[in-house]
């Protein structure tokens, strides 16, 4: 499965709009198998912070563990936002660029 993050906004950076867009993809994971790999693209986003991030983010990281895969995070803003998430998660996402 692939999440393309750019369809919520291009400045992903408000808590309430990161809730709302973990509530509005909830229906991408219906009948999803347990073997499935989640992608997340970062293609297009041009600002991404921790909070916007954290709502998004980390349920997945929590429930997918290792199945979710984060792509084109070269962006700084991303690149620092990652960091951030796994320093207060102390949990590691899964980068291919």
């Amino acid at each position: 499965m692939i999440i393309e993050l750019k369809k919520f906004g291009t400045t992903l950076i408000s808590r309430q709009t990161g809730k709302e867009a973990a509530l509005a993809s909830q229906s991408f994971f219906l009948g999803i198998s347990e073997s499935e790999l989640i992608e997340v693209n970062f293609e297009g986003v041009l600002t991404f912070s921790p909070s916007w991030g954290d709502e998004f983010l980390t349920p997945l990281l929590n429930k997918y563990g290792d199945r979710l895969i984060l792509k084109n995070t070269s962006n700084p803003s991303v690149k620092a936002t990652l960091e951030i998430l796994q320093t207060t998660t102390g949990k590691q996402f899964k980068v291919i660029n």
